[in-house]
């Protein structure tokens, strides 16, 4: 029995260091900067992918050792040498990708979507550039020009009666500048009230004519100009996918948006990451950025609030997922915790936390 008991002891002593170990381990983890997914800051990183790592991580009691990639493709080719046990961060699930790499459960369901540059004055703006950008608007600027147009007959035959008139009200028998007075009174009368009226009968008779003909111009031209200010203050020329051929537009090199632009014929500028495409956008070099809605939404919400706005539905769906490589005894730890986090809530508040609540 001693010889028994002796031997269960080593046993237990010589397996619990690997048990120790596999408790404790250190996970070495691949991630690329990439607001909401992952954000650096003081040589700190947080954000959803992050935090939902170390959520991971504090369960199975893993330390984590966290090392900055250039991009997506940085992340692959550190976890296919091994040189990361997992690539945390916005790496999309594909048929291509899922045949080199073994992939986590989904973390976040996405997809495209198109970030163009605001036709609305931003916050920035002052209440005079607002008022400038309604004057000179071309809605305004067609409507006043079918205002003068109009006003070019009546004002003849109030000229030409008025001035014939001992006491009418165009003291000038030339036709400059009398035709400018009739002219005046015409606009002031479709645009108000006159401050006169004529003397001469076919003149009044004129007149009458002209304050029912403003009556209806007044109310079609507001109702027409509301209308068409109001489309163009959200009206884009891009409004989805189909509207991007023809275009310039930029993209992130190396991901899946660029892929996905190539392959429908589209004109792209590939940017090393959403931050620099997003910066080509606003000084006008491209026509819009197309890359993974969460992280242009984010863009459209912080840093690009009043410049630039997101159009269009999510297309293109994909998933995002923790990428390790073929064979990894990470892969199902991670998604039997995953599964544990959705089912608690834990899932929930982190994308609460992160995307808002929908």
């Amino acid at each position: 029995m001693r010889a028994f008991s002796a031997f269960f002891v080593v046993i237990a002593l010589l397996l619990s260091p690997s048990l120790s170990h596999a408790q404790d381990r250190t996970v070495h983890v691949s991630v690329r900067v990439l607001p909401p997914f992952v954000e650096q800051q003081n040589g700190q990183f947080s954000g959803f992918s992050i935090d939902l790592w170390n959520e991971i991580a504090k369960r199975r009691h893993w330390q984590s050792s966290y090392t900055a990639a250039p991009d997506v493709e940085g992340q692959l080719t550190a976890v296919s040498r091994k040189e990361a046990d997992v690539g945390v961060g916005a790496v999309s699930i594909t048929a291509e990708r899922d045949q080199r790499f073994d992939f986590s459960q989904p973390i976040l369901n996405g997809g495209f979507q198109i970030l163009v540059r605001s036709t609305r004055p931003g916050p920035e703006s002052t209440a005079l550039e607002s008022l400038l950008h309604l004057l000179f608007s071309p809605a305004i600027l067609v409507w006043l020009g079918i205002a003068c147009l109009l006003t070019i007959i009546p004002a003849h035959i109030i000229w030409l009666a008025e001035r014939r008139h001992p006491e009418g009200m165009i003291p000038s028998k030339s036709y400059f500048p009398g035709i400018f007075q009739a002219f005046f009174w015409g606009m002031g009368t479709l645009a108000t009230q006159a401050d006169s009226m004529p003397r001469h009968w076919i003149s009044r008779v004129v007149a009458v004519l002209w304050m029912f003909t403003s009556v209806v111009f007044v109310a079609f031209y507001t109702a027409t100009l509301t209308a068409t200010l109001t489309v163009q203050q959200f009206k884009s020329e891009i409004n989805g996918p189909n509207d991007l051929v023809g275009k310039t537009v930029a993209t992130v090199t190396a991901s899946t948006s660029e892929e996905y632009l190539k392959s429908n014929g589209v004109r792209i500028q590939a940017f090393p990451d959403a931050a620099t495409a997003y910066q080509a956008l606003r000084a006008k070099k491209v026509d819009a950025v197309v890359y993974d809605a969460s992280v242009l939404q984010y863009i459209a919400a912080h840093e690009g609030s009043g410049t630039v706005n997101v159009v269009g539905p999510i297309f293109h769906s994909e998933d995002y997922g923790f990428v390790f490589h073929n064979g990894s005894d990470l892969r199902r730890p991670v998604d039997q915790t995953l599964l544990s986090i959705r089912e608690d809530g834990t899932y929930d508040r982190l994308t609460d936390k992160w995307f808002g609540k929908k």
